[in-house]
């Protein structure tokens, strides 16, 4: 396949969608974010990256936390709303009439209707240029438990999430493998 040479920018697609919360319950918003990803394992950390002038960008550093929210399919639409339009303007939780929680960790909020919901505590913000990366350490992490086998195992392949590919959001498709699946010995019969 022949190749072409592109210009460079932000290609690794497809990413998460998340709609991350901000701020305290009384006082929340929402934003939601396509640059986000695990960053170590022990601790637990994730980051999240955020314009400048975003209106959740203050919020986040005032707080020093913030939760991430993973999107489902019956989700996707009011993220997409989350991500257009401005808390500094609207709204946005009672325009899209979202239920918000209180997490058990942070003052930032839980969308109950979220498969998973993350807590993280800022640990670290770092200035990139367009964007500032939040590290946050894991604090929390609150599972809708029909996403829990009975031998409590997590099954997020039925929580339909989305992903984001160049403006367009997906369905996560059909499992193909798991971890390991290249190397493992087949079983003699």
């Amino acid at each position: 396949m022949k190749k072409i040479i592109w210009k460079p920018g932000t290609m690794l697609y497809p990413v998460p969608v998340v709609m991350v919360t901000c701020g305290t319950l009384e006082n929340a918003n929402i934003i939601t974010v396509a640059w986000t990803g695990t960053v170590n394992s022990e601790p637990p950390m994730t980051s999240i990256s955020i314009r400048k002038d975003r209106f959740s960008h203050d919020l986040i550093a005032k707080e020093g936390c913030f939760t991430i929210n993973l999107v489902d399919e019956k989700l996707c639409k009011k993220a997409d709303f989350c991500g257009v339009k401005s808390g500094r303007d609207i709204d946005k939780i009672s325009e899209l009439d979202i239920d918000l929680t209180p997490a058990s960790a942070v003052s930032s909020p839980l969308i109950s209707s979220s498969p998973v919901n993350i807590e993280c505590v800022v640990e670290r913000i770092i200035e990139l240029g367009s964007h500032d990366m939040f590290i946050g350490r894991v604090v929390a992490v609150s599972v809708g438990g029909k996403y829990i086998d009975t031998n409590n195992k997590l099954c997020l392949d039925k929580a339909n999430l989305v992903a984001y590919s160049h403006g367009e959001y997906f369905l996560l498709g059909k499992k193909i493998g798991r971890f390991g699946y290249s190397v493992r010995k087949k079983n003699k019969k």
